[in-house]
């Protein structure tokens, strides 16, 4: 017997761009946890979503350059699916409500539908070196090492990826890096393929200045992601609801 095909879905009446935060412990949720609470809190706040078509249909969720597991951020993105029409205001309220601890809406509003992809296109990034405060960072040392990195041309680190190992430019991603505090640092990267990740860029710092190792990893932080132009990152929730 021929297997019935299954039910065609109703492509969504409505998309919404949500942004969303982690921080505290709930940094250390993967991309994949954070989907499974993340499909948990739109079924506890009875979010109408739009699903997809097929034998196995999965609601209409679109995620965008998740921040690496273990790094705290306010800048995360993500796109849904409805299958009415509902005001972005309540929605972000139900689901502010819904979401466990750490893991936080920041807004929602109407999508224009642009990809998220191509319009995230860097991040800004806080880096302690010395998160638990032991002193044993040398600020000389770390000042000395972002002016060499910022007035090299290149500089080249091996990272080990899904296939195989990776050796790219991290100067090259860099638009902006500072130290900001005591063994701190602000940078702001482009989203380059491969992708430099901050831990790439203290990388390289403990390179330049071996007396930067540390046994234990920096604490990252995304304070924002969005559009770059010029040395400026315009936001991607422009588009009101």
């Amino acid at each position: 017997m021929a297997r019935q095909q299954p039910e065609q879905q109703a492509p969504p009446a409505l998309w919404l761009r949500v942004q969303y935060s982690k921080s505290g412990p709930a940094r250390f949720t993967s991309t994949r946890d954070f989907g499974r609470a993340f499909e948990r809190a739109l079924r506890r706040a009875h979010v109408p979503m739009a699903y997809s078509s097929g034998f196995n249909p999965h609601p209409r969720i679109s995620y965008a350059n998740a921040s690496p597991t273990g790094a705290a951020t306010h800048g995360e993105y993500l796109e849904i699916g409805l299958n009415q029409v509902v005001e972005a205001a309540e929605i972000r309220d139900r689901l502010r409500a819904a979401m466990p601890p750490g893991l936080e809406i920041v807004e929602v509003v109407k999508s224009d539908r642009s990809s998220l992809t191509e319009v995230l296109t860097a991040s800004r990034w806080r880096v302690e070196l010395d998160p638990v405060g032991e002193g044993d960072i040398d600020q000389a040392s770390l000042e000395r090492a972002v002016e060499a990195l910022m007035t090299s041309p290149s500089h080249e680190v091996s990272r080990m990826t899904k296939t195989g190992l990776r050796t790219f430019d991290v100067r090259e991603a860099i638009v902006e890096m500072s130290v900001t505090g005591p063994a701190t640092l602000e940078i702001l990267s482009r989203h380059t393929t491969p992708l430099v990740r901050p831990d790439d860029v203290v990388r390289a710092l403990r390179q330049l200045e071996p007396g930067l190792d540390s046994a234990r990893p920096p604490m990252l932080t995304r304070l924002e992601q969005g559009t770059l132009d010029g040395s400026e990152l315009r936001s991607v929730m422009g588009v009101d609801a």
